[in-house]
């Protein structure tokens, strides 16, 4: 066996990808005729959820004497969960009359992931799902008055020409990625 289909078996990679599929399609199915960002949020916090679970191995101790750096991995790894949930949701929106644009996505994907790499760093990979679904419980009830704070809070939600959002999905992302490409899920 290779060591991408011993790292993907360990980390359950087949079982999160066929849940990510489910669980997108399912929000799709529940919103098809009102399909908007509110609806794309969820979809892609729950493809980040379910996929972020497996930000740790079973066994921190074997992850440590592997004998290829876990840095590249951790950080293949990440920017899969962001790649895999962009384009599932992109793909699942083709099939609804209405679209939500293709930056959005973009930019919600690499942000939820990044906090799943932060929320994996600070509490452990099995808690990679935390941060993506608070942020995203908390999106909706942020009142929109114009203000940078509160677009940074609702930064899942704002147009794609909003800049404090796309900032924010940013410095989340790279965040995420550098302390978790560091220094892996917490043991």
């Amino acid at each position: 066996m290779r060591w991408a289909v011993l790292y993907a078996r360990s980390r359950q990679l087949p079982a999160a990808f066929a849940a990510l599929l489910v669980a997108t399609s399912a929000v799709w199915l529940l919103g098809r005729d009102g399909w908007n960002g509110v609806l794309v949020a969820l979809a892609l916090t729950t493809a980040v959820a379910v996929t972020a679970i497996g930000l740790s191995g079973q066994d921190p101790e074997l992850d440590r004497t592997a004998a290829r750096p876990w840095p590249v991995r951790r950080f293949a790894h990440l920017a899969l969960i962001a790649v895999v949930a962009g384009a599932v949701v992109l793909g699942i929106q083709q099939l609804g009359p209405a679209q939500v644009a293709a930056s959005v996505i973009i930019r919600d994907a690499a942000g939820l992931a990044g906090l799943a790499g932060l929320a994996a760093t600070v509490a452990g990979g099995q808690f990679g799902w935390t941060l993506p679904l608070v942020w995203c419980a908390i999106a909706p009830f942020v009142r929109d008055n114009g203000s940078t704070a509160e677009r940074v809070l609702a930064w899942l939600l704002q147009p794609p020409e909003t800049t404090a959002a796309t900032w924010t999905a940013a410095v989340l992302a790279v965040a995420g990625a550098v302390a978790y490409t560091a220094w892996g899920g917490r043991r």
